[in-house]
């Protein structure tokens, strides 16, 4: 899989290195993603996401079956 965060959508940007005779380079932003567990109450299992740290902390703020519900409907996450 490629390295984007299943709630947020958000993915790995490119740039330029500048150095300081204004050369350039170029380069990536990735972004800090993290495979983590998290429990569903819903559906009494473990479900493995691949997930940015803003993600996470959306997930704490609103709750996972509600986020989860929310990143299908835009197509970044899908579950068996």
């Amino acid at each position: 899989m490629a390295k984007v965060c299943q709630i947020t959508g958000r993915k790995r940007m490119k740039g330029n290195n500048v150095s300081h005779s204004k050369r350039r380079t170029k380069r990536d932003f990735s972004i800090n993603l993290r495979h983590k567990k998290f429990w569903s109450e819903e559906e009494q299992r473990f479900i493995t996401l691949k997930v940015s740290c803003k993600g996470m902390r959306i997930i704490e703020k609103n709750g996972l079956e509600a986020t989860v519900k929310e990143a299908q409907k835009k197509g970044f996450v899908n579950l068996v």
